[in-house]
């Protein structure tokens, strides 16, 4: 494991240094003469393999140097000073089935929550064509816990997207543990500057990289990050069978884009929060969410466990056409279904019929532009939409 530490700084202590420094350098190889501080995409099938099989490098489903970088990248974000198992995918939903499906067999109970991503759904009905039982129950109020009895996992997205619901991770996962069960916890939302699901506890963190880790909104990827090396291996074995693995451009451009996190972060999240303090006075906005609000019913809970929270606002407009006027009046947001990128983006999130929300709800993903005008542009156009309606 490649941990920085500035001079004067004991071995070991990776806690002494701060986000920003651990971005930056964060899996970056010994430097050498004459080569690039972080290597070129590594593209390859096969490698050299005289006589026996051995060594870190044999064939291109397997393993390759630019994922080997980049999952320690990710392990010193999400635990630092520990030694941790990192595993990247193609995508988040990559990374999502490879712990569900490495973990629950026939007859096995999953706990899911009931308003987490939209692809959720999906993710039960093919866990129950396999045989495995599936509760289900909001994030909020830590409701849970009333399903976790004799669960092999449970799975917990805090903050819920697109709700921005937040449960109590210590508590859920303490509970789980005393009745055998494992806990992952998706990170997207949040990152691993926001939140770090493995020191509250969890067994398993799990992300689309696709989104705020590497934000920029040119690639897909997803990781896993766990402390046993069993259950690591369980999840690398799956990869390796289902062949989702992340190609070397990608891996090399999440690399590349770990090292401004911070930067991205602090900006977005100081948006988003200018952003719902600005909803917050509106009487043509209703449910409006950001667990950073003093306000939001989360609030109390997020502050114990995240460090940050995060780019996400949502919030509701009368109805249908209310939301679309608004949307068509921003100037500076994209009209898109990701987040988590350095340009801001908003959706009518029930267009996609996944989610159960309002015909009006918004989800609202705060970029790196500047506060004020960004702010502006979203006052401005919520004018423009009420006066047209």
């Amino acid at each position: 494991m490649n941990e920085y530490a500035p001079e004067g700084t004991p071995e070991g202590t990776a806690e002494a240094i701060g986000d920003g420094t651990r971005a930056v350098r964060a899996g970056l190889p010994e430097p050498v003469k004459n080569e690039p501080t972080l290597p070129g995409p590594v593209f390859a099938a096969h490698f050299h393999l005289p006589g026996d099989v051995e060594g870190p490098y044999a064939y291109g489903r397997d393993t390759n140097p630019t994922w080997t970088l980049l999952e320690r990248a990710i392990g010193e974000l999400e635990a630092p000073g520990e030694e941790v198992h990192t595993i990247v995918f193609a995508s988040g939903m990559a990374a999502v089935s490879a712990v569900l499906l490495s973990q629950a067999r026939t007859g096995d109970t999953v706990v899911l929550p009931d308003d987490g991503y939209q692809a959720l759904p999906l993710v039960r009905e093919q866990l129950e064509a396999y045989g495995i039982h599936v509760r289900t129950a909001p994030t909020g109020d830590d409701a849970q816990l009333a399903v976790l009895d004799g669960a092999r996992l449970l799975w917990i997205e805090t903050p819920s997207n697109p709700g921005l619901d937040v449960c109590d991770v210590r508590r859920l996962v303490d509970a789980a543990h005393r009745g055998g069960t494992l806990v992952a916890v998706d990170n997207t939302l949040a990152t691993p500057l926001g939140q770090r699901p493995l020191e509250l506890g969890a067994d398993f963190s799990v992300a689309s990289g696709t989104k705020g880790l590497t934000g920029h909104g040119d690639l897909l990827l997803g990781y896993v990050v766990c402390r046993d090396p069993e259950l690591a291996a369980g999840v690398r074995r799956w990869r390796k069978i289902v062949g989702a693995i992340a190609g070397p451009m990608e891996a090399w451009l999440a690399h590349r884009s770990l090292a401004t996190i911070q930067l991205r972060a602090q900006r977005q999240w100081a948006n988003a929060l200018a952003v719902a303090e600005a909803l917050a006075g509106r009487p043509d906005v209703t449910g409006l969410r950001y667990p950073g609000l003093a306000t939001d019913p989360s609030h109390k809970t997020a502050a114990r466990q995240m460090r940050g929270f995060g780019s996400v606002v949502s919030f509701t407009l009368s109805d249908r056409a209310h939301a679309e006027r608004f949307m068509s009046a921003l100037h500076l947001v994209e009209d898109a279904t990701s987040f988590g990128g350095v340009r801001s983006t908003a959706e009518r999130r029930g267009r996609w019929g996944g989610d159960a929300v309002p015909e009006g709800f918004i989800r609202f993903s705060a970029g790196a532009e500047d506060t004020e005008d960004l702010v502006a542009d979203v006052l401005r156009a919520l004018d423009r939409a009420g006066r047209a309606g």
